[in-house]
């Protein structure tokens, strides 16, 4: 598959996860968790994470993801609809 024709479909995926995060905040505890999809998401991004073992929401498709490596990141959807990992420090 060309590099440009997979990054819609990357895109599409992570859009996926990152709107069920909303969905899993409200289901039970046996369901897909907001830190699984932040791990799926921060994954397909390629950035090191391992496994994340908080999320704070701090708005609509925003978050901040505390990694089980010692890495934080903000997950959230950008002006222009694209999921966004931003490495804090």
């Amino acid at each position: 598959m060309s590099k440009c024709r997979r990054t819609p479909a990357v895109v599409g995926i992570m859009m996926t996860v990152l709107a069920g995060t909303a969905l899993a905040a409200e289901e039970t505890p046996g369901d897909v968790s907001v830190a699984q999809d932040l791990t799926a998401v921060i994954a397909l991004q390629g950035l090191p994470c391992g496994k994340v073992v908080t999320a704070r929401q701090q708005g609509q498709d925003d978050y901040v993801a505390a990694c089980q490596d010692g890495n934080r990141y903000r997950v959230f959807v950008d002006a222009d609809g694209r999921v966004t990992v931003a490495k804090l420090d």
